[in-house]
């Protein structure tokens, strides 16, 4: 490799190309002199309003009817705050039916976008941030995707760039032989660079900094990956074409698909993702336009516009002491970027984009925890001078996805304790005690109306998507064949009923955890599901197990409604549904992917191979 810079240590880097990566203030509004005029995208106000009119609509309808019923006698401020809480959920759930509904139009209508004509060359970094990884994945997702580029005849050229915060030794050295491995397996031409920081100060942000401070210049754009991150050569090419066509893009993220597991809680995600996950995606493309959001991973940034607009600063505080690490920086990233003046686009039409979803529900939880404390921070920064609306609506989101959690969990113990009219646990209330209200009275048919009407729109997604399958381009013999798909779709949907509740108990632990400034370990994703004992889990879902034994004992004495007895099911046996969640599934909720893999992914699966069985081999001299 010519203009290779060795460093102490083994690593190898081309020759410093700086870029300026200043800190953004937060309370001016910046614009980006760089960033071009560009047409906001057509129709996209439309497509707004048929999204948010039939979500507010219809949240609206359900507010009337509830503050109809809790009305009889008078409002008291408990029935408020059940009013609220009903309200404020309920949106949430008819935007993503909404966003749904928008993604099947857009699938019936085949809306599709792509470049035409030739575009001129881009210089893109391949750039994986690596973090105490499996590094024998790491390297053969990175191998299998470079192989592929070579193959691919692009105009664009491409650097390959694994920047290591690992901080453990051994992996450390296995590191320095995989990249010696990926060497001799590369043919010559093909750029690879390796870079370990000792001192991983500012995490994911601080080594992505580093790089663009030290290298970031010599690039026009960059790819971020995760260590997870599997990318074909088509869709690494679309998104260089892309970029290249557009000159106001800052941003352009795919939709990743959730592939590589084997275990009944991944292939859950993986099948969800497939036939759900499209239309979701694609509604939520239509209405954010230029506004959209990053995820961190499988996206291309305009290299000098992520460096001059995107610097992250600490978060704001009171006092002058030094703020904290800003966790979830890529909502917050896209958000500057946007109010720079760059358009960040989401372009879920670009196939070949990869991650792996967690193993079992314990290590979704874990993630969840990491991901709770940092999307929480977002309400500190609803503030931010100069940001889209919509942007500041990402930011929202981002926090209401988990404090949702801490508001339905308080509604399922006041629809318990309201349980079968004068019989409920709270009959005790009257007008003898004025502080609290004489609740109205509601038989069982209401009750079940509700939860009827709510379980329905919680699978209306689902059952737009299978719609979308059965009239799509890809054959349900993809699937495996009609009724292997049926069969796994009824599956994926009795899961996915049995695990919510379960969830919902964990997020709002990881809320209580962040609101009691319990900090989350940055430790690396168990990718493959962590090795749990029945003692472990137990403890794990405690919370879960005693909270559904309490529902069932006031089923059981009739204090209860009845149609809460799938939520005391799922939560008593957490226990046994998390170890479930871990076993190794053969046949059901299988993905195209699964049932033809793609070239890439076997290419991948081969040089994994390759790197596990080269472990041991020495270090080459260089």
């Amino acid at each position: 490799m010519d203009g290779v810079t060795p460093f102490p240590g083994g690593d190898v880097m081309p020759p410093p190309a700086p870029l300026a990566h200043p800190v953004q203030d937060l309370r001016r509004a910046h614009r980006d002199p760089r960033a071009p005029a560009w047409p906001p995208a057509r129709g996209v106000w439309w497509r707004r309003a048929a999204t948010f009119v039939p979500a507010v609509t219809t949240t609206g309808g359900l507010a009337w009817a509830f503050a109809d019923w809790l009305s009889d006698g008078g409002m008291w401020w408990l029935e408020w705050v059940l009013l609220a809480l009903v309200t404020a959920t309920f949106f949430w759930v008819a935007l993503s039916v909404a966003t749904a509904t928008l993604g099947l139009g857009c699938h019936l209508l085949h809306r599709r976008g792509g470049v035409r004509g030739a575009v001129s060359p881009l210089d893109v970094a391949l750039v994986v941030p690596v973090y105490n990884e499996e590094t024998a994945d790491v390297f053969g997702n990175a191998c299998a995707m470079m192989m592929a580029l070579r193959d691919a005849g692009t105009v664009h050229r491409f650097d390959l760039y694994i920047l290591s915060d690992t901080q453990d030794a051994a992996i450390a050295l296995a590191e320095r032989r995989a990249l010696a491995t990926l060497r001799r397996a590369l043919p010559p031409g093909l750029r690879v660079w390796y870079r370990r920081r000792l001192d991983n100060s500012g995490r994911k942000v601080g080594n992505l900094r580093q790089w663009l401070e030290t290298w970031g210049g010599a690039h026009d754009a960059m790819l971020v990956l995760d260590a997870d991150s599997l990318m074909s050569a088509g869709a690494i090419v679309a998104l260089a074409d892309e970029m290249a066509a557009d000159p106001g893009a800052g941003l352009i993220q795919t939709a990743p698909l959730v592939i590589g597991s084997e275990t009944v809680f991944g292939r859950m995600q993986q099948f969800a993702a497939a036939v759900y996950g499209s239309l979701l995606s694609a509604g939520l493309a239509g209405w954010t336009g230029a506004e959209s959001n990053y995820w961190g991973h499988n996206a291309i940034l305009r290299t000098r516009a992520f460096a001059d607009c995107a610097g992250l600063p600490r978060m704001p505080t009171l006092t002058r002491r030094r703020g904290a690490l800003i966790l979830s920086h890529d909502f917050v990233e896209a958000a500057l970027l946007r109010r720079a003046g760059w358009a960040v686009r989401f372009l879920p039409g670009i196939g070949g984009s990869y991650e792996e979803p967690p193993a079992t529900l314990i290590d979704y939880a874990l993630r969840d925890r990491r991901w709770c404390h940092g999307n929480l921070q977002h309400l500190a920064l609803l503030g931010t001078r100069g940001l889209h609306v919509v942007s500041r609506f990402h930011l929202l989101h981002g926090a209401m996805s988990y404090l949702l959690s801490p508001a339905w969990f308080i509604l399922l113990v006041i629809w318990a304790l309201l349980g079968n009219g004068p019989d409920s646990v709270i009959s005790y209330f009257s007008a003898d005690n004025p502080l609290y209200p004489v609740w109205p009275e509601m038989s069982g048919v209401q009750s079940g109306m509700i939860l009827l009407f709510m379980y329905a729109m919680l699978l209306a997604p689902k059952a737009m998507g299978a719609l979308a399958v059965l009239l799509g381009e890809v054959p349900v013999v993809r699937f495996g064949g009609a009724g292997r798909f049926a069969a796994s779709l009824l599956a994926e949907i009795v899961l996915s009923i049995l695990f919510a509740p379960i969830m919902m108990v964990q997020q709002v632990v990881a809320v209580l955890r962040t609101v009691a400034g319990i900090r989350p370990m940055w430790s690396p994703q168990a990718r493959k599901g962590g090795d749990y004992g029945a003692a472990t889990v137990l403890k794990f879902h405690a919370l879960e197990t005693v909270s559904g034994l309490l529902l069932a004992l006031g089923i059981a004495a009739g204090l209860v409604s009845l149609w809460l007895l799938p939520i005391a099911v799922s939560l008593g046996l957490a226990v046994p549904l998390s170890m479930l969640s871990g076993r190794r599934l053969a046949r059901l909720m299988a993905t195209p992917e699964m049932v033809d893999p793609p070239a890439i992914l076997r290419l991948a699966r081969a040089s994994r191979a390759m790197f596990r069985a080269a472990d041991t081999t020495p270090i080459a001299a260089e």
